[in-house]
C-alpha cells in the first residue's frame, strides 16, 4: 500500500471485456459487496445499477460506460463499466485513456473472444496495469486452464494465478488463494457477502502446493530478492511476495488471475483484495507529458498542491441541453466558482457544478482532487478529449482517438417543421459521441446519419425518440467508403488570372503515391519553403491536407495516400493566399485523377461459433459473399469456431442468415478490421 498525499489510496479502475462476458454482474456484486448498494441488480432482468438507460435495459448489454465510486478496505475504488460490443468501442477506448488499472473478465467457457482480444490490446497501448477475473466457472464447458493458456498464447500476457477453482462446472465448490494457502467458499444464502476461510482440503492439497510453487517461480523470474530466497529455501513472507507481485504488475511483467462465478456470488472478494493490493493509484505512475502552446514538453506530476490540469474523456447532455464533462484530474484541485480554461480553444469557463458520479445518479460536491474522476458542469466549450487547465498554466494533454464510422444510414424528419429540432438533437449527441458523424447532403438535402455498425445507429435513432420526442424515417443503411489510388502520379495546377486591376500568377507541381494498408493520409513539402513567402507555404500546405476530404470517385475521405508539393512558381508582385489554394488543389485533384484512384471498402472480421455439420455451409454462404476463411478451431462439445474476413456490404442481416443455416444454434460477432479494394466481378 502506498503512503502519499490526500487520494493515495485511490483506485481508478475499468471493467473491460467481450460481450457477455459477465463485466456488468461482476460490477453489480463489486457494489453490493463493497456496501454501495443494498440489492444485487441483475442484467437479465433489467435491473443492474450500471446499465441504467433504457436501451440498456432492454437489450441485457452495456451500451455506455458507467461511473460509480465505492470503498474496500481503507481504500476507494473508481469503477467504470465498460461496453462490450464493438458498436460502443470508443466508451472503451476513452475510459482505457484515464484509467489506472483494469479488470480483464474472461468467460471460463468462452475464454478470450474477439472482443476482449480487441479491448486487452486497447489497455496495452494505454500502458495500463491489468488483473484478469476468469468468470463462469460453474458453467458447462469452463475450463480455466484453457483460459490461462490462451492468455498467454493469445494476448502474449505472463498470467500469475492468485486464486484456481476447486472443481468446475457442476462441480465448482470454491477457490483455492494460492498466495496464502487457504480455501474459500460462500453459502448460497448469503448472496456471497459472507466469505467462508478455511484450510486446504485435503484431496486439494497436492493442487495448492503446486499453484504456490508456480506463482513463486513465476514472480522470481521478475523479482531478484524473490529469486534468492526460493532458490536457497527461505520462507517468505506474504507482504514481501505481495508487494513484488504489485510492482510486477505495475510495471505490465504479471498479470495477476483470479477465479470466480459472479452470478453465483463466488470469488468476488478475493479479487477485490487483489485491485487494492496490486492496482496502481495515481500517485504509483510516472508524470504524463503535456505540451504548452509554444509547443515544449511538460510533465504533469500527481500533485494536489500543483495547477490545476484535468482531461475530459467523455461528455453527457443533461436536462434543458447543459452539459455534464467528465474529467480525470492529473493534477491540481477543482471547485466549484472556479475559472478554467480550455487549453485547446484557449476559453474561460466557469465551474458551476463538481459532482460525484453514481452511475445514473450525481451527487454534488464542492471540490475533487488531483487523481479522482468527477463530473463538471459549466464548459460550454468542451468536447472529449479537451485539456481544462488553470489559468496560470496551459499545457495539452494527448487527445483521446476516435474511430472512423464504417456505416451510415438516411433520416427523414415525420414533418419539415421537425428538421430543425433533428438537426438539433443530432448535434447535441455527436457532442457526446465522437464515433457519430452527421451530414447533410448538399445535392438531395437529406440527412445523414453514420457510425460503427448497426446497432449503434438503432440505439441512436432510439433515444431521439425518448430524449426528443422525434420518430424519423430511416433508410437503409450503407457503407461508408474510403478512396485511395493504384499508382503514383502528378500534375500542375495553374491560377492565371486578372481581376481587380491586377494580374495573379501561381503555378503548383502536386505528386501522389499510394500507401500500405493502415498508414493513412500525409502531406508534405519537396521544395524549399524558405524560397517562399511563409503564409503561402502554410496555404498551401493547409490545401495539400484538406484534400483528404474530398476522393476524386465519390468525394469519400482519401487514405492510403502520400501527397507532396513539389514545385510552387508565384508571379511578380504580392499573391493573396486564395490563388496559391485554388493552384494547389488543381493540381492536387489532377494527380489523384491521373493515379487510378478507387474506392475502398470497410473489411469486417467474423468470428463463427456453430456445430461442426454446418460448416460447408457457412463457409459457402461467406465465400458467395465474397468472404475469406482465415481460421477454424474445433471447439468442445462438437462446435466449431471459424474466423473469417468480408466486405462489410455483403454481411448485411447476416445474424438471419446465421440462424437459418445451423437452425438457431450457431452465434456471431463482427468487428472492423480495416479498408481495402474490393474485386467484384463485372466491375
Amino acid at each position: 500500500m502506498t503512503n502519499g498525499p490526500k487520494n493515495s489510496l485511490l483506485r481508478n479502475i475499468g471493467i473491460i471485456a467481450h460481450i457477455d462476458a459477465g463485466k456488468t454482474t461482476l460490477t453489480e456484486r463489486i457494489l453490493y459487496y463493497t456496501g454501495r448498494t443494498h440489492k444485487l441488480g441483475e442484467v437479465h432482468d433489467g435491473e443492474a445499477t450500471m446499465d441504467f438507460l433504457p436501451e440498456e435495459q432492454a437489450r441485457g448489454i452495456t451500451i455506455m460506460s458507467a461511473v460509480t465510486s465505492c470503498r474496500w478496505q481503507d481504500s476507494t475504488i473508481n469503477l467504470i463499466d465498460t461496453p462490450g460490443h464493438v458498436d460502443f468501442t470508443i466508451e472503451v477506448e476513452r475510459s482505457l485513456r484515464v484509467l489506472d488499472g483494469a479488470v480483464g473478465v474472461f468467460c471460463g467457457v468462452g475464454g478470450v473472444q474477439p472482443q476482449s482480444e480487441t479491448v486487452w490490446r486497447q489497455a496495452d497501448r494505454h500502458n495500463v496495469p491489468k488483473l484478469v477475473f476468469v468468470n463462469k466457472l460453474d458453467r458447462v464447458g469452463a475450463d480455466f486452464d484453457r483460459v490461462i493458456e490462451q492468455l498467454r498464447e493469445r494476448l502474449s500476457a505472463t498470467p500469475l494465478i492468485i486464486t484456481r477453482p476447486l472443481g468446475q462446472q457442476d462441480e465448482f465448490l470454491g477457490v483455492i488463494d494460492c498466495l496464502n494457502q487457504k480455501f474459500y467458499t460462500w453459502p448460497d444464502d448469503t448472496l456471497g457477502a459472507e466469505m467462508l476461510q478455511s484450510d486446504i482440503p485435503p484431496q486439494a492439497q497436492e493442487q495448492a502446493l503446486e499453484g504456490r510453487r508456480e506463482l513463486l517461480e513465476t514472480l522470481a523470474e521478475t523479482d531478484d530478492a524473490i529469486m534468492e530466497a526460493y532458490l536457497t529455501d527461505k520462507e517468505i513472507p506474504v507482504e514481501q511476495l505481495k508487494e513484488a507481485i504489485r510492482k510486477a504488475t505495475i510495471s505490465l511483467r504479471l498479470t495477476p488471475v483470479f477465479a470466480g462465478a459472479a452470478l453465483r456470488n463466488k470469488g468476488v472478494q478475493p479479487l477485490l483484495d487483489g485491485i487494492v493490493d496490486y492496482l496502481p493509484t495515481p500517485f504509483d505512475l510516472p508524470p504524463i507529458t503535456a505540451k504548452t502552446q509554444q509547443g515544449d514538453q511538460v510533465q504533469i506530476e500527481p500533485k494536489v498542491k500543483a495547477p490545476l490540469t484535468g482531461l475530459v474523456f467523455k461528455i453527457q447532455m443533461m436536462e434543458q441541453g447543459r452539459k455534464l464533462s467528465f474529467i480525470r484530474l492529473y493534477s491540481g484541485v477543482i471547485k466549484e466558482g472556479n475559472e478554467v480554461v480550455n487549453a485547446r480553444t484557449g476559453q474561460k469557463d466557469k465551474v458551476s457544478r463538481v459532482l460525484r458520479l453514481n452511475a445514473g445518479k450525481r451527487d454534488r460536491i464542492p471540490e475533487a482532487l488531483c487523481g479522482d474522476l468527477v463530473g463538471v458542469v459549466g464548459l460550454r466549450s468542451a468536447v472529449t478529449g479537451d485539456t481544462i487547465c488553470s489559468p496560470e498554466r496551459l499545457a495539452l494533454l494527448e487527445s483521446i482517438t476516435a474511430a472512423d464510422p464504417v456505416i451510415s444510414v438516411a433520416v427523414e424528419p415525420e414533418s419539415s417543421a421537425d428538421q430543425p429540432r433533428l438537426l438539433e438533437a443530432l448535434t447535441k449527441m455527436t457532442e457526446e459521441d465522437p464515433t457519430f458523424k452527421i451530414k447533410v447532403d448538399d445535392d438531395t438535402g437529406q440527412t445523414v446519419i453514420s457510425g460503427m455498425g448497426e446497432l449503434h445507429l438503432e440505439v441512436l435513432v432510439q433515444r431521439l425518440g425518448r430524449e426528443f420526442g422525434l420518430n424519423p424515417r430511416v433508410g437503409k443503411p450503407q457503407v461508408v467508403y474510403r478512396e485511395t489510388i493504384t499508382r503514383p502520379a502528378e500534375a500542375e495546377g495553374l491560377f492565371d488570372r486578372e481581376f481587380g486591376g491586377a494580374n495573379y500568377l501561381a503555378r503548383a507541381k502536386v505528386s501522389v503515391a499510394p500507401l500500405p494498408r493502415g498508414s493513412g493520409y500525409s502531406a508534405g513539402l519537396r521544395l524549399d519553403p524558405l524560397e517562399i513567402p511563409g503564409k503561402l507555404i502554410l496555404a498551401a500546405k493547409d490545401t495539400l491536407h484538406d484534400g483528404q476530404n474530398y476522393g476524386p470517385v465519390m468525394g469519400y475521405h482519401l487514405t492510403d495516400v502520400a501527397a507532396s508539393l513539389d514545385d510552387l512558381q508565384l508571379g511578380e508582385g504580392q499573391v493573396p493566399e486564395s490563388v496559391v489554394r485554388i493552384a494547389v488543389s488543381q493540381a492536387l485533384r489532377q494527380a489523384l485523377m491521373n493515379a487510378s484512384p478507387t474506392l475502398m471498402e470497410p473489411i469486417i472480421r467474423l468470428e463463427i461459433t456453430a456445430p461442426d455439420e454446418f460448416t460447408g455451409e457457412i463457409i459457402g454462404y461467406l465465400s458467395a459473399r465474397l468472404g475469406r476463411v482465415e481460421d477454424m478451431v474445433s471447439h468442445q462439445g462438437g462446435f466449431r469456431v471459424i474466423v473469417a474476413k468480408a466486405p462489410l456490404a455483403e454481411l448485411f442481416g447476416y445474424s438471419t442468415a446465421i440462424r437459418s443455416q445451423t437452425q438457431g444454434r450457431g452465434s456471431f460477432m463482427m468487428q472492423f478490421d480495416h479498408f481495402d479494394i474490393v474485386e467484384r466481378k463485372g466491375h
